[in-house]
């Protein structure tokens, strides 16, 4: 992880690891987001629209965009670059890191609203926009 305090505040990086089917609320941040798929599939709805990335693809969510994700196709390895860093309170307050002895689980979603609400970072505008 590059934390914004080593970057002066101009980026976050981190690695992000989860199982197929995990969906993340949609959203908008202040900063522009872009996710390298490392390994398997995501659908990002951005905007309204549906776009699938695969391994080695890169999708960017600019600031202010309502977006989500779905892992289509699982595990998903990516990279997540905010620009500038500012929304690290919130994944650290939404999340727990996780190693190689540990699996991802079920997103609590009260825990996501709560970090939002307490580090900001993150505005949440509703639940995944995906069909069940």
């Amino acid at each position: 992880m590059a934390k914004a305090a080593d970057t002066a505040g101009t980026f976050l990086l981190c690695e992000m690891e989860m199982e197929e089917g995990k969906a993340t609320p949609l959203h908008t941040h202040p900063a522009d987001e872009t996710l390298v798929v490392l390994e398997g599939e995501l659908v990002l709805h951005l905007d309204g629209e549906e776009h699938r990335i695969g391994t080695g693809g890169v999708a960017i969510a600019p600031a202010g965009v309502p977006h989500a994700f779905l892992v289509s196709s699982g595990p998903a390895r990516m990279l997540c670059l905010h620009t500038p860093g500012g929304c690290e309170a919130f994944y650290l307050g939404a999340s727990d890191p996780i190693d190689a002895a540990t699996t991802t689980g079920v997103v609590d979603f009260d825990r996501v609203a709560t970090s939002a609400r307490e580090n900001g970072g993150i505005e949440l505008l509703g639940p995944p926009p995906f069909a069940n």
